[in-house]
């Protein structure tokens, strides 16, 4: 079905086929939502999982960015999400950067995107976040970013990234701190140690103001090469944010490099700047969830996301050490459909090598 669909997206340009398919998806989740749950759902005892103390019924969600404006929330859920990650939101709403802004790379299975974090807002999210609040089994996170504009550094950039905390944290199942965003104009991003250092314990300071505790994860960029060699950037990365007790990583961003694509080298320059996804950050990514498991020794739990489009690259990810994964480019290429496969190719893989759960799993290639 997404096949006939796909074929009438993929001839209208990236940001527009988007926001037809986000049209459909809010039709769709008002108007047929028991057709979703006939086409999508699939359920299965030995893909729940608790984590920050929420039940996941299934290791699947959505990544950032598909959803900036939380308008999706149920139809991810009768789409057979395990949890949703709704943003990046802002504490100003932005229009982002100039369009054309998303490209697609069918030769690689990616995307380009330069959008700009473009979003209406942390204070127009947070009615939407709060109707979503505390669904039994189906958490909502919320990924926050500093507003888009090079005036906004310093002093006023974490102050910004606190106004969205302190607005969507407190409906949130947890929140995610997108410090390494590759394609806002100026630039910049968090991943400094000492401008991460700053922005974490200004951020826990809020939290330690609230009833709840509301678990902080940190989004990080991915390593530069698909040998993924490490340097000293990403142990500075975790000392300071361990430091601070963070509860989880997501494993990657989007990747500002054109490392090893299949594209042409003229189309890629036409296309310019902007955040890579897809087929090509897969083994990066992979890299990177091994080595913040490694480091933590498992304790600190670990999201996978980065050229996910099957249910064997979500089940090597999770042998690498992620708890839990996330797809957004993948759902481009083939469609909502890509959920249940995967969930389905992942009870399957388990049963084939006698594993019973997700949890016991988790990590257990993670010294490859």
């Amino acid at each position: 079905m997404y096949s006939r669909f796909r074929s009438a997206l993929f001839a209208l340009g990236p940001e527009t086929a988007h926001n037809v398919a986000s049209l459909s998806a809010r039709f769709a989740q008002h108007v047929t939502p028991f057709m979703l749950d006939a086409m999508y759902q699939y359920a299965h005892p030995s893909l729940h999982q608790e984590i920050f103390g929420k039940t996941f019924a299934n290791p699947v969600g959505l990544a950032a960015g598909f959803d900036k404006n939380a308008r999706m929330i149920p139809f991810f859920r009768k789409a057979g999400c395990g949890f949703v990650e709704v943003g990046s939101v802002s504490a100003r709403k932005s229009k982002g950067n100039k369009k054309p802004r998303a490209f697609r790379l069918p030769e690689d299975e990616a995307l380009i995107n330069r959008m700009g974090l473009n979003n209406v807002g942390a204070a127009a999210v947070q009615p939407r976040l709060r109707q979503h609040a505390g669904q039994i089994a189906f958490p909502v996170g919320v990924n926050i970013a500093k507003t888009h504009g090079p005036d906004i550094m310093g002093d006023a950039a974490i102050e910004d990234f606190c106004e969205s905390f302190r607005l969507l944290a407190p409906y949130a199942d947890y929140v995610a701190l997108n410090v390494s965003c590759p394609n806002t104009e100026e630039g910049k991003t968090f991943e400094d140690p000492n401008s991460l250092d700053q922005l974490l314990g200004a951020i826990m300071h809020e939290r330690n103001q609230m009833s709840r505790r509301v678990p902080v994860l940190i989004k990080i960029s991915p390593p530069h090469t698909a040998s993924f060699v490490l340097d000293s950037f990403f142990d500075e990365i975790l000392l300071v944010s361990l430091a601070h007790k963070v509860n989880g990583f997501i494993a990657t961003n989007t990747a500002s490099d054109r490392a090893g694509l299949a594209t042409s080298p003229s189309r890629l320059a036409q296309i310019g700047k902007g955040g890579l996804s897809g087929q090509p950050l897969c083994e990066r990514a992979t890299g990177l969830v091994r080595y913040l498991y490694r480091k933590t020794n498992g304790k600190v739990p670990v999201i996978g996301v980065g050229g996910i489009a099957s249910a064997e690259q979500a089940y090597e990810r999770i042998k690498a050490g992620a708890s839990l994964i996330q797809v957004y480019t993948g759902l481009v290429y083939q469609g909502p459909g890509l959920i249940r496969s995967i969930k389905e190719g992942l009870v399957n893989l388990m049963e084939e090598e006698g594993h019973s759960s997700i949890a016991p799993i988790v990590g257990i290639e993670s010294d490859k």
